[in-house]
């Protein structure tokens, strides 16, 4: 037989294991966190260009950053099974979840309050535009 068909020897086969779909998809997951905390950040800082943009842009800074610590804790609580670790990464990732949507919620607000100002300001333009006053 060929020694390239088993590059593994049998020896080590008892020591490995697969991991578990649970522990596949636990580890993606923290990943995705980490990624989406560092996109926060960074998107919260070129957000803070702007005076007005800081307004919004320092919360989605703090918001990444909850993000990313959750995703410590939780990669703290898969290396020791702490059940500390496990729920500190819920109460960070529960803030995430908080600030993101009272954020989101104030983006709407400010997307309907511009839409109707533009409304309003075109009404506006359209009206002295169709009746020049007779002087």
């Amino acid at each position: 037989m060929d020694s390239t068909e088993n590059p593994v020897p049998n020896s080590g086969a008892a020591n490995f294991s697969n991991p578990s779909l649970f522990q596949f998809y636990f580890d993606k997951m923290v990943k995705d966190m980490r990624f989406v905390g560092m996109f926060a950040i960074i998107y919260g800082a070129l957000t803070c260009i702007s005076i007005i943009g800081a307004v919004l842009g320092v919360p989605i800074i703090f918001v990444g950053l909850r993000m990313r610590e959750a995703a410590d804790q939780f990669n703290l609580f898969k290396l020791s099974n702490d059940a500390l670790s496990l729920r500190m990464g819920f109460e960070l990732q529960g803030k995430f979840f908080r600030i993101l949507k009272i954020l989101i919620i104030i983006q709407i607000v400010l997307i309907v309050a511009a839409i109707i100002f533009a409304i309003a300001f075109i009404s506006y333009f359209f009206s002295t535009a169709m009746h020049p006053s007779m002087s």
